[in-house]
């Protein structure tokens, strides 16, 4: 059975980066780099051209930021999916990317194989966060290891249904995996939502995976379903 090619679109504005980073891409022989962008206009317009699978994103580019990159994207490629690679960790620059869509976010110090073994994780749908941002992500939220309420955990149904998030499901895939409506599977959201304190899947998947309820690694992810 032949394996879908990834088509990735790279912006980032250092020509070293660039290069270097298309060479670690293209040694993986399930990635294609369809195109380069120098700056955020030009980003904006390839990735609407060539409607990629995966925009491999810096945050600081010229004329307009990566952030601003990641949010247009939701309208011109919105089956794009994005994974920034940033020489930053900062807070603002985490929580920002992740709002505007990213669903990735490593930094410019990981591995080359990290990075591509995160460019196919976030193409299935799934979320990559380095450790240490995934830390600070809940740490900023004020959610650790101790604040969900031992009096009203999650249901088998609900570590189900987020755990099929995690892999990427939809709302009506997960509905027609476990044969629910899709009315149902959005009431659970609702209660994952309510009992975790969180407000976006994003933050609930990475609240599971603080948890060990399933992985959110840099490694490629089984297929296999909870």
């Amino acid at each position: 059975m032949s394996v879908k090619t990834l088509r990735v679109l790279i912006a980032e504005d250092h020509a070293v980066v660039r290069e270097g980073t298309r060479n670690i891409l293209e040694r993986d022989p399930g990635i294609a780099v369809v195109g380069e962008a120098e700056d955020g206009f030009q980003a904006v317009r390839l990735a609407a051209e060539l409607q990629p699978d995966v925009l491999v994103l810096d945050l600081h580019l010229p004329g307009i930021g990566g952030i601003e990159v990641a949010r247009r994207l939701k309208t011109i490629s919105p089956q794009t999916r994005i994974l920034v690679l940033s020489a930053y960790d900062d807070d603002d620059y985490v929580f920002a990317a992740m709002d505007a869509g990213a669903a990735g976010y490593l930094l410019k110090t990981a591995h080359g194989n990290e990075v591509t073994s995160a460019i196919h994780t976030v193409a299935r749908g799934e979320v990559v966060l380095q450790a240490s941002i995934a830390g600070k992500f809940l740490a900023a939220h004020g959610r650790g290891r101790d604040n969900i309420s031992s009096a009203d955990p999650l249901t088998d149904r609900e570590l189900e249904i987020l755990g099929l998030a995690a892999h990427g499901l939809r709302n009506k895939e997960i509905a027609q995996e476990l044969q629910l409506s899709r009315r149902t599977v959005e009431g659970h959201f609702g209660n994952i939502f309510s009992k975790l304190g969180v407000s976006s899947r994003t933050e609930a998947v990475i609240h599971g995976a603080s948890h060990g309820w399933f992985p959110l690694g840099l490694e490629p992810s089984s297929h296999d379903r909870p």
